[in-house]
Order: structure tokens, then C-alpha cells, then sequence
């Protein structure tokens, strides 16, 4: 059981989200309000469910009930204004918003055939039909999202004015009917890829992840971490590592991955000393890093592998090792810090035993397994899912079933299938609003002109472009859900990193080399650190929303944790070996080699502590070695070994010579806790003092 502080931390959590971002901000609805919704969450699952099994309906059609299933929940579960967030009904207007959004779909169904025969002839009602679509996507997208809905309200305006704007981005004007055609009634608009994505594989996925929560799956991964990393210096936080990257196999969201982890980590690191900005960044970082841990990736993943046109486990494929070396930063970086203020973990007695939580939960991590297997077996993801899916309602009839709680299984059922319905809903609706965006360039071409713009900024070099679009993903990425930050940026960044970078390696699929997946990966990457960074830092809002402490420190400490996970994007885009697609064994494994070490010297460097506490001089060293080792060019990486060996031998001399009694320079102590106070004899102790 969650004690009373866990749970006043959750509730505490919750209303400062809600304050953040309007994601949180949905009624908590009662009776038989709480009923309608319920229903038609569930429903929604199980049309997703039966076209995962039987076959999915014409692209059209099936992303169209996906929106009419969004539209009602949307307008029912949040209302026109983030203060009436807490009503626990909804009113008659939020039901004649639903209604409008069931007639422009079902509208679009009804006259599915005319249309298409028809194009480029739609007559005034088509017209009223689509641009009322249009209002009420970027409606639903303004009460679930915030700013993302009124940058595409203002692009939607482009095609209208787009003749009056000067310079490269000046297009010729376009007439209404063709605007809202675009938009609305063909595959490039709204129901563009984005949204097909979302009704065909994202949805399943996030479904997946609810009933993998709930059957305790999660509870497990927290366990397990706790047991195997519980006992280091800065054990809490390197337990963190790694219960986030097991949770990010099967979550969509930073923020779920704070809350689900964060209300056990963070208080138990400040009870045992840590300062709680520390407790909180750290959390941050790291639930952040289950955003691109594969399978699920927040949902981005199958929208790349649709933009790219390659096997969805191919993105798998690639996103494996920079997945790993974002987690092996974070771990180092951690345990640099622990050792340099010399934070302690827990006691044995303290953790969970391994042996005992792996044999007694072990049977929760089948739906996983299932799933991994039907992928490498070449089904598709929705195959897969929709398998894994089944599997684990059986895994919670079997819980049920152990714990002589059978007559309960009813109500979770129905509690994983609304859940997970609610789950979807951002992702669905931010596809829908990037639909418009997308539309806006495929329409007017403004694509062209920003690639333009970037290489000239970029002065054709590659290294500066790639720092001006890490800019752009993390300024486009604030307060915009991971998904939606990447198909913008897909759109609008990505072909000026791929008109610099070189044809290397073989193409993996007719027209796809390995260097445009590191270009889409790049992308990716800096939209989830934008959860990190100010000023829109969701992540570390909540976390320090936990620790109970102020939100923007939070911030800046948890973008210094993730310093070296930054550099990870670059090694990877200059060493394409590492997304495993292309290069012998033995290149990918040196460029692994390499790019590791880069992250290790990165982490002591910016910790100031390697094998003991770092100079200055040597804080520098270290950080041109991680430099030129993400490079991966061979004079290159024994430069920066040889740097790096150079300040180990000086470390190492140093402690040897504290361990004969020669004077040494006295350490730099760590930052104390309101309520603990450093002693050199015992470490964080608790400051009884009066």
C-alpha cells in the first residue's frame, strides 16, 4: 500500500500539472458522467482492438473514426477553461462541441465515395463541413495542448497571406476551397500519416502500456532496479536509471514515468541525505530517457518508420544503442556525483531480494516478451501489440486468480481499456493539429525555404547546422508532446541535416540511407531533452513538484545531468555504425567503444570527479576528450584517451599519496539539506543540534 506521504505527493503532483499544462487539466467526472466517458473510452479501445485482429478499415475511414472517438472525449473530459478543470460534469455545450465533431466525421464518411471521385469540386456544404473540422481540431487541440494548436492556427492562415511575407518564404496565394480540400479531405491534411500512425499503431501501444501498469508490471521494474543498484553510492538515483529505462519500454510519457517512479525514489534520496534539487533533477533526467527506450519511444517511433518508409523494427534497431548510451550517461554522471559528495546508498537488509521478486512476478513480463518476438518474426506492430495485448488480460486473470480476487477482473478489465483510451488522447489529437502544419507545407512549399535558410545560417558546415537544429528541437519541443515535436521537425529540419550530411553506407530500403535515419534520429532525440530544459520543462516541473522544491533549478540541474547524453545525437550522426544498420561488427563495435568513453569523460568532467576530485585544468581535459571521441576519428581518439589517461595517472597519484598521510587540499563538501548537516566521520547524518 502507498502510504499517506506517497499519496499526498501524487496529489500534489497533480495539481501543480494541472497548473503546467493543460494535458492535466481533464474533469474528474462523477456518476453517470463518469459513465458516458467510461463508455466511450472503452469503445474506443475495442474498435482499435477488433481492427488490430480482423484488419484495419480503408486509411480514410479508419483514421476518422479514430478522430470522432478523440472528438468525443476530448470536448467531454475537458473543459473550454483550465479553471474548471476540477467539475466533476460536463455541460451542454461540451456536448454539442462532441456532437459537431461526430457530424464533420461522420459527414466525411457518409460522402467518402463522392468526394474522392469529386476532387477539386466540393460544393459550398463540403466547404462549411471542412472548415468547421478545422475549427473544432484546433478547439480540442487548444484545450488539451496549449501553443501547438495556435501555431497551426497560424499557419493555417499561410496559404491566404503567404503572398505578402517578403523574401525566401513569400508563396502565391491560394484559393479557400483548395485550402480547406487539402486539409480536410484528402491524406495530407488532418488525416495525413501522423494520424494514420496514431489510429493504427500508437493507440495499441499505449493500450499496451496501461495494461502492462496495471497488471504491476511497473511495480516489478521498480523492484528490480531497487534491488540491483539500491546498494551504490547515489544508490536511489541509480536506482532511478534503471526502473526508467524498464519503465520507458513500455511508457509513452516522461511525465508518467516521474509520477510512477519519482513518488518512491525522490523521497526515499532525501530521507537518506541528498539535496532534493539533486533528488528531483535526477529523477527528471531519467524518466525523460524512457521516452527513447525502445519499443514504444513515445509513440514517435512508428510515425519515423512511416516517414521513412522502412520496417518498424528497423527504428527499433537503430534507436537501441543511443537508448543505452543515454542511460550509461546518466549512470555516470550519477555516480560521479555520489562519489564526489560522497552520498551513500542503502543497506542490503533495506532493498528487495532479486531472487524472490523475479520468481514470485516473474510470469508479468511475458506480454513483453510476446511482443518482442512477434516483432523479430517480422508481424506487424499492430499484430504484435493486439498479441501482447490479449496476453496480458490473461496475465491479470492469472493475478486475479492468485490473489482470490477473481470477481474484481470485470472492473479492471473495464479500468485498463478506459485508461488507456485516455492515455491516447494527446497523442491522437497532436497528430491531428501537426496534420495542419504538415498540410501547410506540403501545400506551400515552405519547406524548401527553411532548409535554405538553415545551411545558409550554417555556413554549409554540418557540425554548426547540427547545433542550430539542436536549438530549434529544444525551443520547438518546449511544452509540445514528443510526437508532434518530431513530425514538425521531420518536416521542417531534417532535410537540411540531410543536405549536408554524406551518402554513407548502403541504402536500407529503396532511397533510404543509414545517414537520413540518423537525421530523423537527431530530431527525435533533442525534442525529448526539450522536456528537460527551461522554461517549459514539464518533467522537471513535476519532479520538483515531489521533492518540494522550486521547479527551475530543477531544471538547470537535470539539463547539467543529461550533459552527456546531449552528445550522444552527434556521435551517432557521425558515426552512423552505432544505429547498427550499417559497418561490420567490428566498426559499430569501436564506434560504441568511442562514443562511450566520450559520455564517461563528459560525465566526470562535469561533475568534477573522475578517480578523485577534478581541477579545473582537468575538468577541461576531460571534456575536450569527450569532444574528440564522439568524433570518432582514430588520431582523434587517442588524443583524447591519451587526455584522459593523463588526469587518471594525476588522480590516481593523488589519492596514493592521501593514502601515505601527505597533505592533500581539502575536498570540496557537499551542499546541505534543510534538516542534515555533513560529518566526516559518518557521511549526511540527521542535525539534531538545537
Amino acid at each position: 500500500m502507498v502510504d499517506a506521504r506517497v499519496r499526498e505527493s501524487v496529489e500534489e503532483v497533480e495539481r501543480l500539472l494541472v497548473q503546467a499544462d493543460p494535458e492535466f487539466g481533464f474533469r474528474r467526472l462523477v456518476g453517470g458522467f463518469a459513465a458516458v466517458a467510461a463508455a466511450v473510452a472503452v469503445a474506443m479501445s475495442l474498435f482499435h482492438l477488433y481492427t488490430a485482429g480482423f484488419g484495419t478499415l480503408l486509411a480514410l475511414k479508419q483514421r476518422a473514426v479514430h478522430l470522432a472517438f478523440v472528438f468525443v472525449l476530448v470536448f467531454l473530459l475537458y473543459p473550454m477553461r483550465r479553471k474548471y478543470a476540477g467539475q466533476p460534469y460536463f455541460g451542454w455545450a461540451d456536448v454539442l462541441f462532441a456532437a459537431g465533431g461526430l457530424f464533420c466525421v461522420g459527414y466525411l464518411l457518409v460522402h467518402h465515395d463522392r468526394l474522392m471521385l469529386q476532387a477539386g469540386q466540393l460544393t459550398r456544404q463540403d466547404l462549411l463541413v471542412g472548415a468547421l473540422g478545422l475549427v473544432l481540431v484546433l478547439e480540442a487541440g487548444r484545450r488539451v495542448m496549449g501553443v501547438l494548436p495556435f501555431i497551426a492556427a497560424a499557419l493555417l492562415l499561410y496559404p491566404f497571406v503567404g503572398e505578402h511575407v517578403p523574401g525566401l518564404f513569400a508563396v502565391r496565394q491560394f484559393p479557400l476551397d483548395r485550402v480547406i480540400e487539402h486539409m480536410w479531405y484528402t491524406t495530407e491534411g488532418v488525416f495525413g500519416i501522423p494520424l494514420g500512425v496514431s489510429a493504427t499503431y500508437v493507440f495499441l501501444f499505449v493500450l499496451l502500456g496501461a495494461f502492462l501498469e496495471r497488471t504491476g508490471l511497473g511495480q516489478m521494474f521498480v523492484e528490480v532496479a531497487m534491488a540491483l543498484a539500491g546498494w551504490m553510492h547515489g544508490g536511489p538515483a541509480k536506482v532511478s536509471v534503471f526502473s526508467s529505462a524498464l519503465l520507458g519500454t513500455v511508457s509513452g510519457s516522461s511525465v508518467a514515468n516521474v509520477v510512477a517512479d519519482g513518488v518512491f525514489n525522490i523521497p526515499l534520496m532525501k530521507r537518506l541525505g541528498y539535496h532534493p534539487r539533486f533528488a528531483a533533477a535526477a529523477e527528471a533526467a531519467t524518466s525523460v530517457g524512457g521516452q527513447i527506450m525502445p519499443p514504444v519511444m513515445g509513440a514517435a517511433a512508428f510515425v519515423m518508420a512511416e516517414f521513412l518508409g522502412v520496417p518498424y523494427l528497423t527504428v527499433v534497431k537503430a534507436a537501441v544503442v543511443p537508448a543505452l548510451l543515454y542511460f550509461v550517461s546518466l549512470f555516470f554522471m550519477i555516480h560521479f556525483e555520489a562519489r564526489r559528495l560522497d552520498l551513500r546508498g542503502l543497506r542490503r537488509e533495506e532493498l528487495p531480494d532479486l531472487r524472490r521478486t523475479v520468481l514470485r512476478k516473474w510470469y508479468l513480463v511475458v506480454p513483453l516478451l510476446v511482443m518482442v518476438l512477434y516483432l523479430v518474426r517480422g508481424f506487424s506492430p499492430a499484430r504484435a501489440a493486439f498479441m501482447a495485448i490479449a496476453l496480458a488480460g490473461a496475465v491479470h486473470l492469472v493475478t486475479c486468480l492468485l490473489e482470490r480476487r477473481l470477481r474484481d477482473y470485470p472492473r479492471d478489465l473495464w479500468g485498463m481499456l478506459e485508461y488507456g483510451a485516455r492515455n491516447a488522447l494527446t497523442v491522437a489529437l497532436a497528430c491531428a493539429v501537426v496534420g495542419i502544419i504538415i498540410g501547410t507545407v506540403t501545400l506551400t512549399g515552405i519547406g524548401n525555404a527553411l532548409v535554405t535558410v538553415t545551411t545558409t545560417l550554417g555556413q554549409q558546415n554540418l557540425f554548426l547546422t547540427l547545433v542550430l537544429v539542436m536549438v530549434a528541437c529544444t525551443i520547438v519541443g518546449s511544452g509540445i508532446p514528443t510526437t508532434a515535436t518530431y513530425i514538425i521537425l521531420a518536416a521542417l529540419a531534417v532535410p537540411a541535416i540531410e543536405a549536408l550530411l554524406p551518402a554513407r553506407g548502403p541504402e536500407i530500403a529503396p532511397g533510404v540511407t543509414v545517414t537520413q535515419v540518423a537525421g530523423h534520429m537527431f530530431i527525435f532525440y533533442y525534442g525529448v531533452i526539450a522536456d528537460l530544459t527551461p522554461p517549459d520543462a514539464l518533467a522537471a516541473y513535476a519532479a520538483a513538484g515531489i521533492a518540494r522544491t522550486a521547479p527551475f533549478p530543477v531544471s538547470l540541474e537535470a539539463t547539467r545531468h543529461a550533459l552527456a547524453a546531449i552528445l550522444v545525437p552527434f556521435a551517432f550522426v557521425y558515426s552512423p555504425e552505432l544505429l547498427l544498420l550499417s559497418g561490420t561488427w567490428t566498426e559499430q563495435v569501436l564506434a560504441a567503444l568511442s562514443a562511450l568513453a566520450g559520455i564517461v569523460f563528459l560525465s566526470a568532467g562535469v561533475s568534477g570527479y573522475f578517480f578523485g576530485h577534478a581541477h579545473p585544468v582537468e575538468r577541461v581535459l576531460l571534456v575536450a576528450s569527450a569532444v574528440v571521441m564522439v568524433l570518432h576519428q582514430p588520431l582523434l581518439d587517442v588524443a583524447g584517451l591519451v587526455a584522459a589517461g593523463l588526469v587518471a595517472a594525476a588522480q590516481l597519484l593523488r589519492r596514493g599519496g592521501a593514502a601515505r598521510g601527505e597533505p592533500q587540499a581539502p575536498a570540496p563538501q557537499p551542499e546541505a539539506s534543510p534538516g542534515w548537516r555533513w560529518s566526516e566521520e559518518a557521511g549526511w547524518v540527521r542535525d539534531d543540534r538545537p
